[in-house]
C-alpha cells in the first residue's frame, strides 16, 4: 500500500545515500498523484553549497520533471524536519503536502519560523520518526 509510511521508507534510502557520501543523512522524495517524481539526499559537501539541502535539490528535480514551479499537487516527504530556510522554499513552492519523520531542536523551522510553510500545507510529523533519528545518531556518533 502506498501511503505515508512507504514514502518515508523512500526517502530513507535517500539519506542513507547521503550518509555513505559522507553527507549529513537526510532524504526527501516528492510524490505527486502516487508516483515518485523526484528524489534527493543532502550534497552540501559534495557540491561545497551550503543551500544543497535534501529538501532544495528534490524540489528543484520535481519542478523540472512537471514543468512548473508550483507543486501543490505534490507532497514532500524528508526525513528530517526542515530547516527554514528549506521550509521558505516549501512554501513558495506551495507543496500541498509535507511529510517529515524526526523532528529538529536545534535547526528545524518550527522553532524559529513555524508560521512560514504556505497556509494550506497539510503537514505530517512523526512518520517513522526513530528509524529516521536513530540514522542521524549514528552518523554524528560515527563522526566523534
Amino acid at each position: 500500500m502506498l501511503d505515508d509510511t512507504y514514502f518515508m521508507k523512500q526517502a530513507l534510502v535517500e539519506a542513507r545515500k547521503a550518509a555513505e557520501q559522507g553527507e549529513v543523512p537526510v532524504g526527501a522524495i516528492v510524490v505527486c498523484k502516487e508516483r515518485i517524481i523526484a528524489r534527493a539526499h543532502n550534497l552540501t559537501e559534495t557540491l561545497t553549497d551550503v543551500t544543497a539541502h535534501a529538501e532544495m535539490q528534490a524540489i528543484t528535480a520535481a519542478a523540472s520533471a512537471l514543468g512548473g514551479k508550483y507543486l501543490n499537487e505534490c507532497t514532500l516527504y524528508v526525513t528530517v524536519e526542515p530547516c527554514v530556510m528549506c521550509a521558505g522554499a516549501i512554501a513558495w513552492a506551495q507543496l500541498g503536502k509535507l511529510v517529515f519523520g524526526t523532528g529538529d531542536e536545534k535547526r528545524g523551522y518550527l522553532r524559529y519560523a513555524p508560521n512560514v510553510l504556505h497556509p494550506k500545507t497539510v503537514v505530517v510529523n512523526e512518520v517513522l520518526a526513530d528509524d529516521c533519528a536513530m540514522l542521524m545518531k549514528n552518523f554524528f556518533a560515527s563522526k566523534r
